[in-house]
């Protein structure tokens, strides 16, 4: 179990060029579609939590993934999985990458990558709509999803207070499903 919870966060953490929110959606493939250990909707609430709480998100899941797999020794290795191939590249290469951060060959390859990182995280986003919708109805997602984007955008309540809110606002009135 060990070794899988090493595999299942080292991966997305090589693969996930720019952080925390680009390795989400390879997380989440391993975790859920790979080796099952959480539905869709246990991962949309186990991603909201960790939104919630401070520091990055990507040692937050690995933590709790981790430790809910295989205990203490799971949540370390998931983090140290997590945080080992930025780890070794910055040993490794951090002369390398100072060398030819200005090369018209790495901008371009840094151009190519992020639109897959935006379509993994649109697809992400459609997942998680789709399981609100299908476990809450319309109306409850509707409702959420305005509240949310006036909450956020027009009166610029923190992003964790919004995702505390909805918690309970589906805590109190969507309990029962």
């Amino acid at each position: 179990m060990i070794w899988k919870v090493f595999i299942a966060f080292f991966i997305p953490g090589i693969l996930g060029y720019g952080g925390g929110p680009a390795s989400i959606p390879l997380v989440e493939n391993e975790v859920v579609d790979r080796f099952g250990w959480m539905t869709v909707t246990e991962f949309s609430e186990m991603l909201a939590m960790a939104n919630a709480l401070p520091g990055p998100i990507a040692t937050k899941m690995a933590g709790f993934i981790g430790y809910q797999q295989a205990g203490v020794l799971g949540a370390v290795v998931g983090v140290f999985a997590t945080v080992a191939p930025s780890l070794i590249l910055m040993i490794l290469l951090l002369s390398l990458l100072a060398k030819f951060k200005n090369s018209p060959k790495v901008k371009k390859m840094t151009n190519l990558i992020r639109p897959a990182i935006a379509v993994l995280l649109g697809l992400m986003a459609f997942q998680f709509f789709r399981t609100s919708y299908d476990s809450s109805g319309v109306w409850q997602t509707g409702f959420l999803i305005v509240v949310s984007f006036i909450l956020l955008e027009k009166v610029k309540v923190h992003p964790a207070f919004v995702i505390l809110g909805s918690l309970i606002y589906g805590a109190i009135f969507l309990g029962h499903t």
